[in-house]
């Protein structure tokens, strides 16, 4: 199993005042911290416009400046919202900063869940989905032989010819390629299509059991070319994680912040997509309350505890990678000794020593 944390660019609004500048060196740090102390990737979010939530217009810019200053952790995007993006760029980007980094890159894509990013951009919002399926096929040629010939509805592109997309990347035949998925729609997508799968912190585990089972079952349908995908298969999922001494003491720390920004996510313009992918007993749909949540979703406690959260995770998902995710409101030091811990009391017990942090 491999590890990872998803890192939103959310602002600590006490801490990091409008407009919330310094948000950035604070990421920047607890993710240099995350390269020393052996994680396997540093998922980065896209969001626009909003300063309740992430505040990172351009995961490539930021993923080029991290890359000069991480030495082995990789670099992850989760997600680039692919409707507001022109999928050339897309691919050019992620060979590029591949370059870069020396072959650090992973890609997650998604169709995007808030209405006033797409509004931002002049872009339909019911329309995101298809403009997603077009995208993908014209990224999928791109990565696959560096040339495409499609004309769309949403997205026309023409490399062919005499000419080709480059950069190539170092890793061969690509980068990973992920596709996020919330509802059986996108899940079936992206397992025949041969997409490493992505999915959300806010799924209860017995509906990710039956997420990743429909997956799964749709992977069979997968082109040979489909399977060289290097994230072929691969199940990917965000739980909220903190760790601490003790149950009693991750509750105490984390009660108020985690229950603070769940509430963010019950408000209008994301309540569509909270109500896809947050059904089911004891959910942030059912019950905003922390107990119901540690039996149901989140991953809080002692090492003994995470550690047993997780195998249980892995026995009815069978993931391959847990991607760690908290709200800014812990504060940096509490979110970093969380680290810390997850790092020298959990991963040595959850993958061969070989694997651990040194």
């Amino acid at each position: 199993m491999e590890f990872g944390i998803l890192f939103t660019s959310h602002p600590h609004k006490d801490r990091e005042p409008y407009p919330h500048q310094a948000v950035h060196a604070r990421v920047t740090d607890e993710i240099v911290t995350a390269d020393r102390l052996g994680f396997d990737y540093a998922w980065l979010a896209e969001h626009h416009f909003s300063t309740e939530y992430g505040i990172m217009p351009d995961v490539w810019v930021y993923a080029a400046h991290l890359a000069a200053l991480t030495k082995r952790i990789r670099l992850g995007m989760a997600v680039v919202t692919l409707p507001l993006a022109n999928p050339v760029r897309v691919v050019e980007n992620a060979n590029f900063v591949d370059i870069l980094s020396g072959g650090r890159v992973a890609l997650g894509l998604g169709s995007g869940y808030r209405k006033y990013e797409f509004d931002g951009f002049g872009l339909e919002f019911e329309a995101r989905r298809d403009m997603q399926d077009e995208a993908l096929a014209m990224l999928q040629d791109l990565f696959r032989t560096g040339k495409t010939n499609r004309r769309g509805k949403y997205f026309t592109a023409i490399v062919d010819g005499d000419y080709e997309l480059l950069p190539q990347p170092l890793q061969r035949p690509y980068p990973p390629l992920f596709l996020a998925g919330g509802t059986d729609r996108s899940i079936g997508a992206a397992g025949k299509f041969g997409f490493g799968l992505m999915l959300s912190t806010l799924t209860p585990f017995e509906t990710l059991a039956k997420q990743t089972a429909h997956y799964r079952a749709n992977l069979a349908e997968a082109s040979a070319e489909a399977r060289a995908n290097p994230a072929f298969g691969q199940i990917d999922i965000a739980r909220w994680v903190y760790v601490a001494e003790s149950d009693a003491q991750a509750k105490k720390d984390s009660e108020e912040g985690l229950l603070k920004h769940l509430r963010h996510f019950s408000g209008g313009h994301q309540s569509g997509y909270l109500g896809q992918v947050s059904q089911g007993k004891d959910s942030i749909s059912d019950a905003l309350e922390y107990d119901a949540l540690a039996r149901s979703t989140i991953i809080h406690g002692s090492p003994q505890t995470v550690i047993a959260r997780i195998e249980e995770l892995k026995a009815k998902t069978g993931l391959t990678s847990l991607m760690l995710h908290y709200p800014p409101w812990y504060g940096s030091d509490r979110a970093k000794a969380s680290l810390e811990l997850f790092a020298g009391e959990v991963i040595p017990r959850l993958r061969p020593p070989a694997k651990a942090a040194e």
